[in-house]
């Protein structure tokens, strides 16, 4: 199941930039970390390590790049949302301290925006894994930027891309659909071959793919309806609702999951595809 919604992260012009600044934060303290056996499923079946030279699109906050490069690959992001790229900043390439640079920045580099803004790499050292791990990334977006990355790896390269699993199995979809309820029509819930759809309209070809379980899970109910705010996936219901309303909506479609010590549980399975440039 993946859920899409028409909408654009990088262009809600409905919220202030000191509220965009807070809700990359919340992404990165919040909800990325959701989403880390997703990441470790991928580089262990991929055997991601020192020869690894990566491409991470739609890179977000840094730490699926983080973990790439702490198992020694070369590591470079992109990601259109300026706020998200600042705080990989911080992550991947810290200030040097006394002179010297710390270790790795060299094999880090992140980029604002799309990969048809990098120069194409030496042709010994094309990208050899190209990633797009972020199942709130709208297909209809992703499509060009998945076909310029293609671009720019080696032939045969590992491409990934992730969605959400089975509708039966995913807890978190079904407070997804408070979203699809708010902004109709400008809401889409596809099917289960949208990530090889997505493969063959970039010109990549499938070639395998798995299921991880990722539990959304929160210390409580603000945490909760901050982090799934944080992923962009209710813009759409912010601008036509306003935010208290869709924060009020959110609480009232996660209380089954709230727990009796006020905790947020839910259980998710991610597919992800394997295709290749």
């Amino acid at each position: 199941m993946t859920i899409t919604l028409a909408h654009s992260r990088t262009h809600l012009h409905t919220h202030s930039r000191s509220h965009t600044r807070s809700r990359a934060r919340d992404w990165a303290e919040i909800q990325e970390r959701m989403l880390v056996p997703l990441y470790e499923a991928v580089y262990d079946r991929l055997g991601v390590g020192p020869g690894t030279r990566m491409l991470g699109l739609e890179c977000g906050s840094g730490l699926a790049l983080l973990m790439a490069a702490a198992r020694g690959a070369a590591v470079t992001g992109c990601e259109p949302d300026e706020q998200r790229l600042a705080l990989a900043r911080e992550r991947l390439l810290p200030e040097p301290q006394w002179g010297a640079p710390p270790s790795g920045r060299a094999r880090t580099r992140l980029l604002l925006g799309t990969p048809d803004r990098l120069p194409r790499p030496a042709p010994a050292e094309p990208f050899n894994l190209v990633t797009a791990l972020d199942p709130a990334t709208d297909p209809g977006t992703l499509t060009p930027v998945l076909a310029a990355a293609a671009r720019l790896a080696q032939h045969g390269a590992p491409v990934v891309l992730a969605g959400w699993g089975p509708s039966e199995r995913c807890a978190t979809g079904r407070v997804l659909r408070m979203a699809a309820r708010l902004t109709e029509p400008r809401v889409r819930l596809s099917g289960r071959d949208d990530l090889e759809e997505l493969a063959h309209a970039a010109g990549l070809r499938p070639d395998g793919s798995g299921r991880v379980s990722c539990p959304f899970g929160y210390p409580d109910m603000d945490s909760a309806v901050r982090g799934l705010v944080s992923t962009g996936l209710f813009d759409a219901a912010v601008a036509a609702t306003g935010q208290e309303q869709v924060d009020k909506e959110l609480a009232e479609a996660l209380h089954p999951y709230r727990r009796g010590d006020g905790t947020v549980r839910m259980d998710n399975v991610f597919r992800y595809l394997i295709a290749r440039a």
